[in-house]
């Protein structure tokens, strides 16, 4: 099954290229099992999911542990049929999706539970897109309910969801939403931005002079 991302990453920073450049090192040891292609506006990452979003959490946490007000923001995809399938994106058959809904929404949570902490506040909102079924909505509000008792729920806003926490906790619920929902072979696509090191204070007084 074909799966991966187009990754952009935004330092908010005077030093953004030495930052994204140092950042980028962080893919090196992913290099031998994922697909890497780097231009001027995103960085192609092709692979199994649970190393598509290891290679991202390790990116994003290069680029957040700098201090610095950082953004994360890629387009994720599976199983699409414009491309061609590929050796290097086999399922990890230790992430199965076979399984009833309600056992996968379990498992899941299980993945986030185990979760290590980096020790990284985080912030991030997506959507998922569930394409090609007609059991498209059970999917989806079988994602809504895991991702509810996550422990990284924040809110529902219009046409997305927040997250918040532990940068580890909140990427692993991203990939489980990712890989646990949606059919095994059908085309399920996310739209994700992770942020870290903002400045709420200052959103905050920006909102009361709106």
């Amino acid at each position: 099954m074909f799966s991966g991302a187009q990754v952009s990453l935004y330092p908010m920073s005077g030093n953004f290229v030495g930052i994204i450049l140092d950042a980028v090192k962080a893919l090196d040891p992913y290099r031998d099992r994922l697909r890497i292609e780097t231009d001027d506006i995103s960085t192609l990452l092709v692979g199994p999911p649970d190393i598509l979003f290891a290679a991202m959490h390790d990116l994003f946490i290069a680029a957040a542990k700098t201090g610095e007000h950082c953004v994360l923001s890629a387009a994720v995809s599976r199983g699409c049929p414009g491309e061609p399938d590929d050796a290097i994106c086999g399922i990890n058959p230790s992430l199965g999706q076979a399984e009833p809904l309600a056992e996968r929404i379990t498992a899941a949570l299980a993945a986030v539970d185990i979760t290590a902490e980096t020790g990284q506040p985080t912030a991030a909102q997506f959507s998922l897109y569930v394409m090609g079924t007609g059991t498209h909505m059970d999917e989806i509000y079988g994602c809504i309910d895991f991702l509810k008792r996550s422990g990284t729920f924040d809110r529902a806003k219009n046409f997305c969801t927040r997250l918040s926490g532990d940068a580890g906790a909140v990427f692993t619920t991203i990939r489980e939403a990712f890989f646990r929902f949606g059919e095994p072979e059908g085309h399920v696509t996310l739209d994700i931005t992770v942020s870290a090191n903002t400045a709420p204070r200052v959103f905050s007084d920006a909102q009361r002079t709106l």
